[in-house]
């Protein structure tokens, strides 16, 4: 915990309130991406304060976990909500938990550590499990920054480590989510030249699976008894360059948002989005809403 209060400290002028630019295109370059440590931290300071806990508040109201056994926590990043989750369980509940990213899971056992718990962490891949089939009672995933391609394999594969009738729950952000900036994305590719570029945007929009979709996917890895809510949830900016330069923004969503685009356009594009946000939102701060979705399914006995 030390640690990461004194990084905190040497880092807070990544705070959108306190970042200064010289000029919009410095401002809003995508060119040049966090080093892993440095996503890690950021992630736990900005991205799991907010965009993280609207997905663990679903998981919270409608997961019940049991008085014993082991649970796998997939795409646990810094380890915030799973550890919540263990100093809540009994003693007899064992937590392990898997993210890709190791600078992440290091900060996740120093808060675990110092709060005496007993989490474990294991690097691996969400959409590759290295566990046994049949292990784990409770399988929870957050698939919230997991690219929409990747989810029916990391569905797949929570079933596949669940033993027979335990509770696996996925967490993710569901068709229609992000639909005000996609629509500026679209008009901001329009008015710098990128027409070609176009039918990512609706690309971008497709690709994120409905709720129906989501249920078909849980009964097609084998789950049964599949439930799932949904609440839209909405983050607000005070102007586009606060979007832009907000962490979960810019470090975590745009760098997929603009993959289909030359790197040297970024800067173009990006200033373009911020004209138009800041055009369109007379003043008032620009929302960005989401469809934060939770499934949650049992393993089926017979396989």
């Amino acid at each position: 915990m030390r640690n990461v209060k004194l990084y905190m400290e040497n880092f807070s002028y990544n705070s959108p309130k306190e970042r200064k630019t010289k000029n919009r295109q410095e401002c809003l370059s995508y060119t040049m991406p966090k080093t892993n440590k440095e996503l890690a931290y950021l992630h736990e300071l900005f991205v799991a304060t907010d965009w993280g806990e609207r997905f663990a508040e679903l998981i919270d109201e409608h997961v019940k976990l049991p008085k014993e056994g082991k649970v796998l926590y997939v795409g646990s990043g810094t380890g915030g909500h799973a550890t919540a989750l263990q100093e809540q369980a009994s003693d007899s509940l064992e937590f392990l938990c898997i993210d890709e990213n190791q600078e992440s899971l290091e900060l996740a056992r120093a808060k675990s550590i110092a709060l005496g718990d007993a989490v474990q962490f294991q690097q691996g891949a969400v959409d590759h499990l290295a566990v046994p089939d049949k292990s784990f009672d409770v399988v929870i995933g957050d698939g919230s920054l997991v690219h929409a391609s990747r989810i029916p394999k990391m569905l797949s594969e929570m079933s596949r480590v669940a033993t027979p009738n335990a509770l696996v729950a996925l967490v993710l952000p569901t068709f229609s989510s992000f639909g005000e900036f996609f629509s500026i994305y679209w008009e901001a590719l329009h008015n710098s030249g990128f027409n070609s570029h176009e039918s990512a945007v609706e690309g971008l929009i497709s690709k994120l699976p409905s709720v129906s979709a989501m249920e078909q996917m849980a009964e097609q890895a084998g789950l049964s008894d599949v439930t799932s809510w949904t609440r839209i949830e909405e983050i607000e900016y005070a102007s586009g360059e606060a979007f832009l330069s907000a962490p979960l923004i810019e470090d975590f969503l745009m760098p997929g948002w603009l993959q289909s685009l030359p790197v040297e356009s970024y800067g173009q594009v990006t200033t373009e989005i911020a004209r138009l946000i800041n055009e369109e939102r007379h003043e008032a701060e620009f929302p960005i809403s989401f469809k934060a979705t939770l499934l949650v399914a049992k393993k089926a006995l017979i396989q």
